[in-house]
């Protein structure tokens, strides 16, 4: 996907001013939550969102961890192959959530698209062999074709670069009947409401706290 010079210096300007916003936790690992909006918050509350709820997740469960929100709402697969250069220097993490994928989808892009810039986002935040999550999340609409690529290119790419793996950030929700979704999401039917992300953070939690726990490994 190619960008303007304006454009490029725009998702650079972007990832150097966004604020960190870490959910802090003294001595414990720092984890880069790296994404789009679903990472960012978007449209929620500052205890609200996915980055701050996981955090307190984490601490229940004795895994506590500073996460540091690495989300940029709007953001694609492209756009945080160029961000995560700036945010791996900038942060310093110990290991790192990635979450992207979303808005290639909503703009029709292919997995064969963002598979290369995923690969590029890993093999930079994996670099001296740290600790990576791959968060997928699965086209509800589309052609099957299309949607079956999608779906067959989280575990290809998480087991090339030995990530953990969460095929699908949204499968807590899709998993509710449609007619019982409201209080799930947002009023634009795409983001997940407050009682949403606490769904999303029960799975994603687990998962998590295995990524810690290589660390300690």
């Amino acid at each position: 996907m190619k960008l303007n010079r304006r454009h490029l210096l725009s998702i650079a300007a972007a990832s150097v001013l966004a604020p960190a916003l870490p959910a802090t936790a003294q001595g414990a690992p720092r984890v880069l939550c790296f994404g789009d909006s679903l990472t960012a918050g978007y449209g929620l509350g500052a205890d609200q969102g996915l980055v701050p709820q996981l955090s307190d997740w984490l601490t229940r469960a004795d895994r506590p961890a500073t996460l540091l929100n690495g989300g940029l709402s709007g953001d694609t697969t492209y756009g945080g192959r160029i961000r995560i250069e700036l945010a791996m220097p900038r942060h310093e993490p110990d290991a790192v959530i990635v979450e992207l994928g979303g808005n290639d989808m909503l703009r029709g892009w292919t997995a064969a698209d963002a598979e290369p810039n995923l690969d590029a986002i890993l093999t930079r935040a994996g670099r001296g062999g740290r600790p990576l999550l791959l968060v997928g999340i699965q086209a509800p609409k589309g052609p099957d074709d299309w949607r079956a690529d999608w779906a067959e290119m989280w575990p290809r790419i998480a087991a090339r670069h030995g990530a953990l793996l969460l095929p699908d950030l949204y499968a807590p929700l899709a998993a509710v009947a449609p007619d019982l979704r409201g209080p799930l999401l947002q009023p634009d039917g795409i983001h997940a409401s407050a009682e949403g992300v606490r769904r999303i953070v029960a799975e994603l939690g687990p998962v998590t706290a295995q990524l810690i726990g290589r660390l300690a490994a």
